[in-house]
C-alpha cells in the first residue's frame, strides 16, 4: 500500500511539473525570452512558477489552454484528489491499514486517485504536443537527466 501511495504521489508531481513547464513556456513566449535572452528573467520566472501549488498553477492566466480545451472539470477533479491524497488520505482511512480488508480498500482508493491524476497528466502532455501513451509503448529511458 505504501508503494502505491508513492506511485500516486509521483503522478501528482508529474502533473504539477508538466503544468509548470507549460506555464514557463507561456512566460518565455510572452516575454520573448528566446529572441531577447535574459537569463536572469528566465530564472526569476522559473522561481515564481516553482513556488506555486497545483491549485495556483491551475488558476494561472498562462494556462488558459486548459479552459480552452474544455478540461476544467478534469483538472478540478485532479486537484481535489491530489489534495485529498496529500492532506487527508491516511486520516480518512485511519485504522484500515491494520487489516487486510482495510488495506484492500485503501489500495482501491489509491488506484482511483491514480487514474484521475494520470488522466489529467496525459491531457496536459497532449496539450503540449506529447502523446505519452504512444511513448509508453516503446523502451522507456533510464538513468538521470540533469535539469
Amino acid at each position: 500500500m505504501y508503494a502505491k501511495f508513492g506511485e500516486v504521489a509521483e503522478a501528482a508531481q508529474l502533473l504539477e511539473t508538466q503544468l509548470g513547464n507549460m506555464l514557463f513556456l507561456h512566460g518565455v513566449k510572452e516575454e520573448d525570452l528566446i529572441a531577447n535572452q535574459r537569463p536572469e528573467r528566465a530564472a526569476a520566472l522559473l522561481r515564481e512558477i516553482n513556488r506555486k501549488t497545483l491549485g495556483a498553477l491551475l488558476s494561472s492566466p498562462g494556462l488558459a489552454t486548459l479552459t480552452a480545451a474544455g478540461l476544467e472539470d478534469l483538472f478540478a477533479e485532479a486537484l481535489k484528489e491530489r489534495n485529498r491524497l496529500n492532506h487527508g488520505f491516511y486520516r480518512e482511512h485511519n485504522l484500515r491499514r491494520n487489516s487486510a480488508d482495510g488495506c484492500t480498500k485503501m489500495l482501491y482508493d489509491l488506484e482511483r486517485i491514480h487514474d484521475v491524476l494520470l488522466k489529467a497528466y496525459e491531457a496536459a502532455m497532449l496539450l503540449s504536443g506529447t502523446d505519452i501513451l504512444k511513448l509508453a509503448s516503446g523502451q522507456a529511458p533510464a538513468g538521470h537527466l540533469p535539469i
